[in-house]
């Protein structure tokens, strides 16, 4: 009995200093308003110790320790610190907005990622957070989240699934810079972008910040019109997930899971996150089907290093829409597509993109001491698919789209199902595939040399191996396909002359297809023997050094960057040309004689080497707590793409390339008071020795065109804003005034499909504008929030000067302007025990009056020209190329969070 009570007492002694030992803190969490702000996040400084708010913004949590401070944070909301000393009601704790700021969503990578708030001189800048991404894209392209930002403009959207373009400022989107999480994106051959790859953005982004002209970005890169950086969510602090289902027009259905196991007592954490979509397209012929998975893995041994890797990937398949004469949408209506058909009553296509680019990054940061800090990410992706397109004869029925019954019927009355390319009436649907692996890494050094005085130095490195080639996707009935490649010869000027006076080929006999599917393509291995049209490689290598200095004092801050880089480039044809040794013993073959079997080695291009750089400086000063200007200037020596350096898809390169040169200029003024908060950016960029390259489709053939020699001057003011006009209603609006013209002449090169030249001339174009975006853009917003659960929004967007997208030319078409409205409504309802769940429902409508619109033309043809129809739709001819916008769609979403 007496051993009995010992061991009691001891237990009691036990459980009351754990107790006792335990300082339970309680508080609430609300915003500039006073209103509450649930699922705020509270924790321990140094700590995995920690909560969330509930529906009234309230918290409850048990310290470990009687003092220390809390960290309470919320994304959009600048984080505070309090103090406690024991336990008690902290009282309410209020948040700031924290404007473009989002250090509180970036928990890896803050040395790489190269965000505006990362240094005191500000940037021309907008912030998209993880909120509003999730509630208004719905199911259009991640570009679409920036539509609603001075100087940007979106098309393309009814190419079909992914196929959006972005401009900034007038620069496409491969003169745009994009990161993903300090990971430059941007294609190494010609710097586009597709965002059919990058769809699970949407579902896995933090934030998304468009910096433009300049930016902040410290690297050797592209940002003619801006930078804009995706940062991916890292692994999560906390446990909790979601599960969401969304459904939308035209039979679009997707569904996603995520789930985080939150930060162990050791410092490991896991996130996780897969979704699955298809649907039909808005237009006819548009089907689409993808899937989307994140897995990050993180782990903080100690507070001095924090690493984190994870892997993404979208695979999809999309069926694509081309740009057609605007007499065809009138005759057949705006969603009318040629580019599919029926086989005995059931869907096929002749255009369907299929890709799959896994992504994957390693971050480390490293906190060598309270004044210098390493942070590195290392990276890889890689990327595999193409395009389909026909290979042969086709046939259309009488509304335009492919017959294939007749194409069937046609294919088996060839003798032994053998089709040849222009050698009998056959046809194939081809894919055209491109092939990369890429790995890079960007490494930044961060040295505070005093209280105002700060130092980056860094690394960025990559080396990219690309394969393009064509194969067979489906014989629709044929037994194999010949196709008759001419071959260059090496040794003549230029590698432009074929062997022999008529030429003599290399014969290819095609016998396997392949599906055009992401996971087919994943891990296809083709035969050499099996391709088709062209097959060459490429190796491009980068190496590139970065520096900033940075002296902030009081309202004052300077900044200088600086950055050089060095690119080489290969290329292998496969294809084009035979060994050299053979060349003499075939000049007396007669026409159309192939070489033997075996003799069509390839020849591997002259290596080319090329030197880049770029400075930038600025400053900024703060008047007062509301007022603040900036300046910036750069300079850029950029080298061309790799599709510029090499002429004509030959191994001949280009003797008319050189680096670009682009200077930029560009002032602000910001003002933040208490409801109101207004930005303003005037700019100058002029841009010398550039190529632009356009496309259009004649006769069924897609045509090339591209501008070399081109120099373009962007000038042009933007204004946005963000007005509280009472408790639960807020206003923001933008607007941008430019103006982008071409100056001076250039080289202009129409080629085909197949690489093959058409015509070479020298052009005029000064004074033309440039096209493919509005250079007057206006927009304005309303946000009501009615109650705690319940909340509206409204977006409107007007768009004018709209020119075609046709290249450099000195008189280009405008298109009529245009204006489009997106509503939207969302529910929050707070569930579970401790009300710290919640099911969100969201309800988008876009172009909500259904407006009619053009988006965009590929022609500038005016009454009078040889080839107008002399039909006017709303001013411009129908003989014109080009896209209708998307009428009314919607989309609707239920979304649980736990």
């Amino acid at each position: 009995m007496k051993n009995f009570k010992n061991l009691l007492l001891v237990a009691v002694l036990f459980i009351s200093a754990t107790v006792l030992g335990q300082t339970k803190l309680t508080g609430t969490v609300v915003d500039e308003t006073n209103e509450p702000l649930p699922g705020a996040t509270v924790v321990v400084k140094g700590t995995t110790n920690g909560t969330s708010t509930d529906f009234d913004g309230k918290f409850m949590l048990d310290s470990k320790t009687t003092s220390g401070t809390l960290i309470v944070s919320f994304i959009g909301y600048e984080s505070v610190e309090v103090a406690f000393t024991s336990a008690g009601d902290l009282g309410t704790i209020q948040l700031k907005e924290g404007g473009n700021l989002l250090e509180e969503v970036v928990l890896v990578g803050k040395g790489v990622i190269d965000l505006a708030g990362g240094r005191k001189t500000p940037v021309a800048v907008n912030t998209i957070k993880a909120a509003e991404i999730q509630a208004k894209i719905g199911t259009q392209d991640v570009t679409m989240t920036l539509v609603n930002t001075p100087s940007v403009y979106v098309a393309g959207q009814s190419g079909g699934f992914g196929d959006s373009r972005i401009n900034v400022r007038g620069f496409g989107q491969d003169n745009t810079a994009y990161m993903l999480n300090g990971q430059p994106i941007n294609g190494m051959e010609d710097g586009k972008m597709y965002w059919s790859n990058w769809s699970g953005i949407n579902d896995v982004a933090s934030a998304i910040q468009i910096q433009r002209g300049l930016g902040a970005s410290k690297l050797a890169i592209s940002s003619v019109g801006g930078t804009v950086n995706f940062v991916t969510r890292a692994t999560d602090k906390f446990e909790k997930g979601y599960a969401s289902v969304q459904t939308a027009n035209n039979n679009y259905f997707r569904t996603t899971f995520s789930y985080s196991t939150g930060k162990s007592e050791k410092g490991f954490g896991t996130s996780v996150m897969l979704s699955t979509w298809q649907g039909d397209g808005y237009n006819e012929g548009n089907k689409g089907q993808g899937q989307t998975y994140f897995v990050s893995f993180g782990y903080q041994p100690n507070e001095r290093h924090n690493f984190n890797f994870l892997i993404t990937g979208a695979p999809q398949w999309h069926d694509q829409n081309f740009s057609k004469n605007i007499s065809s949408y009138l005759q057949y209506g705006r969603q009318y597509n040629d580019n599919w058909g029926t086989y005995q009553g059931q869907y096929m296509t002749e255009r369907r993109n299929f890709y799959h680019k896994p992504v994957a990054n390693l971050n480390w940061d490293y906190e060598i001491d309270e004044d210098t800090n390493l942070s590195t990410v290392l990276y890889a992706s890689w990327g595999r698919g193409g395009g389909t397109g026909n290979r042969g004869n086709r046939i259309r029925t009488s509304e335009g789209r492919i017959d294939y019954d007749a194409i069937y019927a046609q294919n088996a009355a060839i003798p032994g199902g053998a089709g040849v390319y222009f050698g009998n009436q056959s046809y194939v649907t081809r894919a055209s595939m491109n092939l990369h692996s890429w790995y890079g890494v960007v490494s930044n050094f961060n040295k505070q040399l005093s209280d105002n005085l700060s130092f980056n130095v860094g690394v960025d490195l990559r080396t990219y191996y690309g394969e393009h080639f064509r194969v067979v996707e489906n014989f629709h009935g044929l037994t194999s396909w010949q196709e008759n490649i001419r071959l260059r010869d090496p040794n003549s000027p230029g590698h432009g002359s074929y062997i022999g006076s008529f030429g003599t080929y290399k014969r290819v006999i095609a016998t396997n297809s392949w599906n055009a599917d992401p996971y087919t393509a994943t891990w296809a291995d083709i035969p050499e023997d099996q391709k088709i049209a062209y097959s060459n490689d490429e190796r491009i290598s980068y190496t590139g050094l970065f520096t900033q200095l940075e002296y902030a004092k009081d309202d004052l801050s300077l900044f200088f960057q600086g950055a050089i880089s060095n690119q080489w480039h290969q290329r292998f044809d496969k294809y084009q040309y035979a060994d050299a040794s053979l060349i003499a013993g075939t000049s007396t073959q007669s026409s159309g004689t192939p070489l033997p079997a075996g003799t069509t080695d390839g020849v591997n291009s002259e290596k080319v080497s090329n030197f880049g750089f770029n400075v930038k400086g600025g400053g900024s000063y703060t008047f007062s707590e509301t007022s603040t200007a900036y300046v910036n200037a750069g300079y850029y020596s950029r080298q061309p793409y790799h599709d510029n350096i090499y002429l004509n898809f030959s191994n001949y390169v280009n003797p008319a390339t050189e680096n670009e040169k682009i200077t930029g200029l560009e002032a602000g003024y910001a003002y933040k008071g208490e409801k109101l908060a207004v930005n303003v950016n005037v700019y100058r960029t002029s841009w010398k020795d550039r190529v632009v390259t356009s496309s259009r489709v004649v006769g069924g053939i897609v045509q090339l065109t591209t501008n070399q020699g081109v120099e373009q001057l962007h000038s042009g003011i933007e204004v946005d804003f963000n007005y509280r006009l009472m408790k639960n209603l807020t206003l923001k609006g933008f607007t941008s005034l430019g103006d982008w013209k071409f100056k001076g002449s250039g080289i202009t090169r129409i080629t085909d499909e197949d690489q093959n030249v058409i015509s070479t001339t020298t052009t005029d174009f000064d004074g033309g504008e440039v096209g493919d975006a509005a250079q007057t853009t206006l927009g304005f917003g309303l946000d009501y929030r009615l109650n705690k659960n319940f909340s509206f929004d409204f977006d409107y967007r007007h768009y004018d000067r709209l020119f075609a997208n046709v290249g450099a030319v000195k008189t280009n078409l405008e298109l009529p302007s245009y204006g489009i409205g997106d509503f939207g409504a969302s529910y929050r309802m707070f569930v579970g025990k401790e009300k710290n769940n919640t099911v969100n429902v969201r309800f988008n409508i876009n172009n909500v009056f259904h407006k009619i619109y053009l988006s965009d033309l590929r022609t500038n043809i005016v009454a009078g020209d040889s080839n107008a129809d002399g039909v006017s739709y709303q001013g411009i001819d129908t003989a014109n190329q080009g896209y209708f916008g998307l009428g009314r769609t919607w989309n609707i979403s239920l979304r649980y969070n736990f």
